[in-house]
Parts: C-alpha cells; structure tokens; sequence
C-alpha cells in the first residue's frame, strides 16, 4: 500500500509539474512596443509634434538622445512583422501616435500618410495571422493639446473621444483589441512630479485632475465603441493598468499595504472594475483629511458626478496588466526622508516602498525579480473585482547589459511564465502574455535594453539581431512550452 501511495504522490507531483512547465493550447504569446519609442520618422510627411518631441528637441540636456529616428520603424515595419513571424507570436502589440494620425491633435484633419502606415502594418500582420493589438494612447500627447493644459484640463476627455472615433472608423473592421490608454498613472502620478512628459510639479491638484480625466477619456472611447463598433465586429476594449505587487514590509504593515493598494491601483481601476464605482471609499476618506489639514476648500481628488460614475463602471472587456515588478511598503519612520512616488514611497501616505534584499536585482533601483509577485496580484485581482478575464500587456527584464547573450532576461521570463501557469491552475483566466519588448527601442535614452531583439542604434539601417531571449520566446509561442528544453520533437 505505501508503494502505491508513493508511486500515485510521484504521478501527481510530474503532473502537477507538467502544468506548470505548459500553458494552454489556447493561451496567445505576444511581444510589444509603442510608436514614439521605435517610429522615428518624427517630422515626416506632415506629422505634428508631440510632448515627446518638444521636450527632447528643446531640453536635450536632460536625456541622452532623441527619438527623432530611433528604431526607424516608419520605414522598417515590414521588418517588425517579419520579427513577429520569426518569433512564432499570435499577437503584436503597437500603439498609434495621435500625432502622426491627427497632426493638429484635432480630429479636423487625417494624415493620409499617418493612416496608411498603420493600415500597411495592420493589413501585414493579418497576413501573417499575427494578431493586432492597438494602444491608442501610449504618452505621447499632441503637444498642440498639451499647450491647453493636457491631461489637467477637463477638454481632454472630449479630445480624446473624437481621436478613438477616428481610430475605429479607420481600423475597426481588422481590430479586435483595443487599449485606450497605456499606463494612466505613469502619465498622471509620474508626469506631474517631473519624472516624464509633461514634467509638470504638480502633486497636491494636477496628478489628480489628470487621474480623473484619463478616466472619463478612457470611458467615452469605451462607450463609443461599444454603442457604434462592438454590435458590428465583437471586438473588446480595456485600459492598460501598470500595477507593481505591493506587500507588506512586517505584519504591522498590513493596514498601510491595504490603503496604499487603493492609492496605486484603486484611484485608475475601482472606477471601471468595481460593483460601486467611484474612488476606493477609505481613499477618498484619506486623501479628504489631507487636504483639509493643508487647507484646500475642496477635495484635491475631484468628486464623480452620479452620471460620471454610472459612464466609467464595467467600462473593460477584460483586465490588461502591465507587471514587472514587486515592492514592500513600510510606514515611514518620523523624519525619515520619503522618495517619489510612485517606485520609492508617498508622502501623501507616509509609507515609504522597498525591495527584499534577497531578491534577485534587475538593472534599476527600483526594479527586483520577484516572479511569485505576479501569481499574487492576478488572484487578488480577481478576488478584489470578480475580473474574468486577463491579457498580460507587458511583462519583462530591465536590463542594461547590451549583450546577445542575455541570459537573465530568459530566466526572468520563464519565471514569470511558470508563475503565470500556475495562476490560471489557480483559476484565474488569463489568455494571454505580451513581452516587453520586441526591440530595444528608446526609454528616456538607449541604456535600456528590453528587447527580444538588439537594435544597432550606430546603423543607419538599424539592424535588428536576435537575442537569446528571442530565440527562447520562440521556443515557448511554438510549443507552449516554458521549458523548451524538456520539448521532444
């Protein structure tokens, strides 16, 4: 009897291991970019200027190179398809450059040169069976509509509605994915404290004016699509959350974790995923008493209006997650000096955030191998807003080691992936994983080496070159496979 029991443990435990080493037959694999960062191209036929541009041309001090060229993919895109065919990928995900569709920012004027090049690369991907997934807005405003005040002014909503009208009537009948907005917390939380575009100081008003409008954008482009695209080509939309796993530093913690939880992911998803809508309640609370102790008259996180509320829930087809990392949260010791929010702590709640020191590192301060991270959050994820479906939009290594040989990006991914099967073990129904990225591309500079592919940023042709990562993520979208090695032809 005990033998049989030991044989049976040993048949479960290979099985249980299979699992995890496989994702499903159904699940897609897919890598990523967005168009400021690997277009180039940035004053071609008659695009207008973005943030991105005006900051790069005009305070070129402040960051190492531009992107006035960088992958140069306005003219190599049929080298990006043949990227995604090599890598065996369903999906592809990209982003349109408003600039380069809309060259005012305005929905008066199409660029006919800005619709061809996407219907080319969408027309080309389907050729090959990849999958188009579309990012309307990946932080590259108009800098004509950021000279009106951007993402602070309530107009924006309005702006950004007419450019996703726009987008669907030109691309809708060939895309089935959309991501309205890429990230609304690096735009708002981050480009109001001068660490991105618009690198406007503004904590205390602008970066919750910014968080509330991208809302309202997100959920009129969702609401137009709905009512005018979705009957016709069953297509879904989502915003694209990026939510670094918070957990507590000690026990003490727990509480702090909790609220700081609502500050990072409930202030861009309660409103759209949650029964009730709104602001996460004890946020709100929170935040309230802040500002009265400073004297604000008013709350410095706009209210919804009942209407606004009833426009923005349940406006999501599934949940798109941008993961990379994991973060302990400890409340600040009394003078302790607290970082910038987002990645180093929040003076607004007086938590400070930081890493395991057992953790693996990757190539930034912030950023730490945690894969187990991933697993925690697509459960309390779904537990918190009873999600039933995710796409993992971004996932992958920072790293700044130029090499084809990267090995730690390859292990760093099939970390995340077993972690990922093991989630949809748990029952959490996740259908798909996007790596960042296909391609180094620029990141406020070229130190940054993501991609599954080097770029030769010295090369006028900007020639492309597998990596090891590339040749592993192959392995994985032919086979499904996390371990490749364990494949058996």
């Amino acid at each position: 009897m005990f033998n049989i029991a030991v044989v049976l443990f040993s048949v479960l435990l290979v099985q249980s291991r299979s699992e995890e080493n496989k994702l499903p037959a159904w699940f897609k694999i897919g890598a990523a970019s967005s168009a400021f960062q690997i277009e180039g191209g940035w004053n071609a036929s008659d695009r207008g200027e973005s943030v991105w541009d005006r900051h790069l041309h005009d305070f070129s001090e402040t960051l190492v190179g531009n992107a006035d060229v960088a992958c140069d993919s306005y003219h190599l895109w049929r080298r990006d398809i043949q990227m995604c065919e090599e890598l065996g990928l369903n999906m592809y995900r990209f982003s349109i450059s408003w600039s380069r569709l809309l060259p005012t920012g305005f929905s008066n004027y199409i660029s006919e040169d800005g619709k061809n090049y996407y219907n080319n690369l969408i027309d080309g991907l389907l050729e090959k069976d990849i999958e188009p997934v579309v990012t309307m807005f990946h932080l590259d405003l108009p800098q004509s509509l950021q000279n009106l005040g951007g993402w602070a002014n309530p107009l924006i909503s309005k702006w950004f509605a007419d450019y996703a009208r726009v987008v669907y009537s030109l691309y809708a009948d060939r895309v089935k994915t959309w991501l309205t907005i890429n990230e609304p917390i690096i735009q708002c939380d981050n480009g109001y404290n001068r660490e991105t575009v618009p690198y406007v100081e503004d904590v205390k008003i602008g970066r919750y004016l910014c968080n509330k409008h991208a809302l309202i954008a997100h959920a009129k482009a969702y609401r137009i699509y709905e009512k005018e695209y979705k009957p016709r080509y069953h297509g879904k939309v989502s915003m694209v959350q990026l939510f670094v796993w918070l957990q507590p530093a000690t026990e003490d913690d727990k509480e702090l974790t909790n609220l700081t939880l609502q500050y990072w992911e409930g202030r861009y998803g309660h409103a759209i995923y949650s029964k009730d809508g709104g602001w996460p309640k004890q946020l709100e609370r929170h935040l309230a008493r802040n500002g009265r102790a400073e004297g604000y008259p008013d709350p410095r996180l706009p209210p919804f209006t009942d209407e606004e509320v009833a426009l923005v829930k349940g406006t999501f087809d599934f949940y798109a997650l941008n993961h990379y990392t994991t973060l302990l949260v400890r409340k600040a010791r009394s003078g302790k000096e607290i970082g910038r929010w987002p990645l180093y702590g929040s003076k607004e709640l007086g938590v400070v955030l930081e890493r395991d020191p057992s953790w693996e590192r990757g190539d930034a301060a912030w950023f730490s191998v945690y894969p187990e991270g991933i697993r925690k959050q697509l459960n309390y994820l779904k537990n918190t807003y009873g999600v039933t479906e995710f796409l993992i939009t971004e996932n992958g290594f920072f790293n700044t080691d130029p090499s084809l040989n990267d090995t730690r990006t390859v292990q760093y991914t099939k970390k995340y992936l077993e972690q990922v099967a093991l989630a949809i073990q748990d029952g959490v129904n996740v259908t798909g994983y996007i790596h960042w990225s296909i391609m180094d591309n620029f990141d406020k500079g070229y130190d940054a080496k993501f991609g599954l592919y080097s770029v030769d940023f010295k090369d006028p042709n900007r020639r492309r070159t597998p990596r090891a990562s590339a040749r592993y993520y192959s392995h994985v979208a032919k086979t499904h496979n996390i371990h490749p090695e364990e494949c058996h032809d």
